[in-house]
């Protein structure tokens, strides 16, 4: 039977209530054969030790609902070592090889996972609007063999720059890491550059779409000197993550990322969904197509909760005061 946990469907905006029982275990689900061994597929963009934490995420959520690997279900795992060009030709390895589910890491794995296949169901754990992306026909009813959870980016980012300007005084010039290709990327620009005219700032998008990008927006940094820079967490820039962070402590430039894995290792400031969290989550999407739902009949799942960490050691590195205003709103302050 069911949880309420299960049948609780988080969301931003209205959904019909019919779409929220579509969670609950329909009554023509098959049940679980205790001898039958699932595999599932999972597509990174980064390398085994940067998804790691994630996976562990995922495994947790599947061991709640009775999962157990290497019993009932096993894995396949592929990476795409930060290059997205390499989702395609990993998406149909895992189409070849017959897995049960594809896990899709972001909304570009995704794509390349639908382009591959019509009828393994594919279970999205993290992305921005995935209409807008094409990736499902609605949020309530996606329709297809694709469902799972969003970070709604497009509403979250005018808040990473209210943020920085309320942390950072006399800001009027913010530089932003964007990849134009991203499906997330182009509705979450629009939207913070809504936000920056608010508040009287001038944006600086720099684009990443490639490795070799990453060096280039900081060459542009350092000849431009922005008062302060947004990264928001797509797989580019988590790939990056070290680089990131290291050339912008080297610069005391005062950061604002969408994910706290960043503030964690000495980030500024992060304001965004709980990453882990939503792995977590996408195993009970996992579960219901497993005994039996279809993709298509499980409405996606958008977070309402959104963490404000602030890392006060990093904040006193920059010679910058978090105004008191500000540290009342933090859900976790670093020390």
């Amino acid at each position: 039977m069911a949880s309420d946990d299960d049948v609780h469907i988080v969301k931003r905006r209205a959904i019909v209530v019919g779409g929220l029982a579509a969670l609950a275990t329909p009554l023509g689900a098959k049940a679980q054969d205790p001898r039958k061994v699932h595999r599932i597929g999972v597509l990174w963009f980064t390398v085994p030790s940067v998804s790691a934490p994630f996976f562990e995420a995922l495994l947790y959520g599947l061991q709640e609902l009775g999962y157990r690997e290497g019993r009932n279900v096993t894995f396949e795992q592929r990476w795409a070592e930060r290059n997205p060009d390499r989702y395609p030709g990993l998406a149909n390895d895992l189409v070849q090889r017959g897995v049960d589910v594809i896990v899709a890491g972001n909304l570009e794995s995704s794509l390349a996972a639908r382009r591959a296949t019509a009828s393994i169901p594919i279970v999205l754990t993290a992305g921005g609007d995935p209409v807008r992306a094409g990736v499902v026909t609605s949020l309530a009813r996606p329709g297809g063999n694709v469902t799972g959870l969003s970070e709604l980016s497009p509403e979250l980012t005018p808040k990473l720059v209210q943020f920085l300007h309320e942390a950072v005084p006399r800001l009027s010039r913010v530089a932003v890491l964007w990849n134009p290709d991203n499906p997330s990327s182009v509705p979450t620009l629009e939207e913070m550059e809504g936000a920056a005219q608010r508040f009287r700032i001038t944006l600086q998008p720099l684009v990443v779409r490639k490795p070799e990008d990453v060096a280039r927006a900081f060459s542009a940094l350092r000849d431009d000197h922005p008062d302060a820079l947004v990264v928001y967490v797509i797989p580019i820039t988590y790939g990056h993550r070290a680089e990131i962070l290291d050339f912008v402590v080297k610069r005391r430039l005062p950061t604002i990322y969408s994910a706290r894995e960043f503030v964690d290792v000495g980030g500024l400031m992060s304001y965004g969904p709980n990453l882990r969290e939503l792995f977590r989550r996408s195993a009970t999407y996992i579960d219901k197509i497993l005994r039996g739902t279809k993709p298509g009949d499980l409405p996606v799942e958008q977070p309402t909760k959104f963490e404000l960490v602030i890392n006060m050691k990093t904040a006193r590195t920059l010679g910058l005061t978090i105004p008191p205003s500000l540290l009342a709103r933090a859900d976790h302050v670093i020390e």
